[in-house]
């Protein structure tokens, strides 16, 4: 009689969630069972939301990946639920399946699970959001903000920067700074393809943004030589800039209220809030105070060894960027495997050196490319500008699509190659 297979267990099915999975599948083989459990059945492309929207598409029909296809190519069970619990000394799930609306709740067990669930964005923590903010973090708000932006805006001026985020402390190795805004790239990116579509519309241009940051430098993880650069030109371009703000205390139709007690003036607010784990991991034994699930450099829980992390979901995620939870899961898998025997301790245990990678669209086809690790203790302090990283991000993406989320080995190096071409 066969025995059966250990089985692994992956919550959440975006990036972090697909990547592990196709990870494991590569080193630990048909050695183990796994299943994939996500409330909904496609993959959310959020790096490339702004660039369809200020390009005239709609992100809720271009920046969707079916999810069911590619992982069953994997061998990888999908199941559509609702993650609503962990039994972690019962090494148990709880969920609600979320097809159909009336469902009951089930238990499903695991050998290894992984967390990959992302973060929760508390817009409703934003006093005043829902009468007077915008954003770009999923279809939806986009599509909200063009509408806006194409039929009501009368030119006015615009606000667009984080709220406070809110870092744990428990488990935090010492060379992981405390953030205070979860990822800058998105406010840079959008406020630079806005000011773009506004020339082309008509409608203004970078003189009627100001970018803000509870920071006392925006973007603060590309480092300060990085940074240096950025707000030089945006200075040279006419953009505004607003730092050390603590945190939005309110939105209101006159603009923005902040922790400090400054106000800035704005018929329009693009906000990005505080990101949050979900409320079901907070108070377990294997999260920090504030419910990011707490590891080692290896991804391992340190007293919950059969728990992993990767993605946003993950203390050690800082800043909340897609390129470091893909770091994550090819050390999620290597761990998997080194526990199976199919790998050894050498060459699974490779810690963590997290990486800023980024590519933001500027709009009128050029992008901007961050390579950095000056936030972690390391030298490199890389920016780029022009036509090349806009064409890498929209291959990069594409070739995503194609592949069924399989991450393209040549994507970071032909970044980096093609940025020291255009910098020649």
């Amino acid at each position: 009689m066969a025995m059966q297979r250990k089985q692994v267990l992956i919550l959440g099915g975006n990036f972090a969630g697909l990547g592990a999975a196709q990870k494991i599948r590569d080193y630990a083989g048909k050695d183990v069972d796994i299943t994939l459990i996500d409330r909904k059945a496609y993959l959310d492309y959020i790096p490339n939301i702004p660039l369809e929207m200020f390009e005239g598409r709609d992100p809720a029909s271009t920046m969707h990946m079916d999810l069911i296809g590619p992982l069953a190519h994997e061998q990888v069970a999908f199941r559509q639920a609702e993650v609503l619990g962990i039994d972690v000394p019962g090494r148990r799930v709880r969920v609600r399946p979320s097809e159909r609306p009336g469902a009951v709740e089930y238990w499903v067990g695991y050998d290894w699970l992984v967390i990959a669930l992302g973060a929760r964005l508390a817009y409703d923590e934003i006093e005043g959001f829902a009468a007077h903010g915008h954003s770009v973090s999923d279809a939806f708000l986009a599509n909200r903000l063009m509408d806006y932006l194409k039929h009501d805006y009368k030119g006015g001026p615009i606000a667009v920067g984080s709220a406070r985020f809110e870092q744990g402390s428990k488990g935090r190795p010492a060379w992981l700074k405390t953030a205070l805004a979860a990822c800058e790239g998105p406010p840079v990116e959008v406020s630079l393809a806005l000011a773009h579509w506004l020339q082309t519309n008509g409608k203004g241009g970078p003189r009627n943004i100001t970018l803000f940051t509870p920071a006392p430098m925006i973007a603060e993880d590309a480092g300060e030589k990085v940074v240096g650069q950025l707000l030089e030109a945006a200075s040279k371009m006419g953009f505004g800039y607003v730092n050390n703000t603590q945190g939005i205390r309110r939105l209101t139709a006159e603009g923005v209220e902040f922790a400090d007690g400054r106000k800035l003036a704005a018929e329009l607010a693009i906000v990005f809030p505080n990101w949050r784990p979900h409320e079901f991991l907070r108070g377990l034994p294997i999260a920090d105070e504030v419910g990011f699930i707490v590891t080692d450099t290896l991804m391992r829980n340190p007293e919950h060894p059969e728990i992993l992390a990767c993605g946003d979901a993950a203390a050690l995620t800082v800043p909340k960027l897609g390129a470091i939870g893909h770091q994550q899961t090819d050390i999620v898998g290597r761990q998997i495997a080194r526990d199976l025997g199919r790998m050894s301790p050498a060459k699974a245990d490779t810690p963590l050196k997290p990486v800023v990678v980024c590519i933001g669209d500027m709009g009128g086809g050029k992008a901007f490319y961050i390579h950095a690790d000056a936030w972690y203790g390391g030298p490199m302090q890389e920016l780029r500008m022009g036509r090349l990283p806009y064409l890498q991000k929209v291959a990069y993406k594409e070739m995503f699509f194609k592949s069924g989320g399989r991450v393209p080995g040549w994507a970071l190096p032909a970044a980096e190659w093609m940025s020291e071409k255009w910098a020649g």
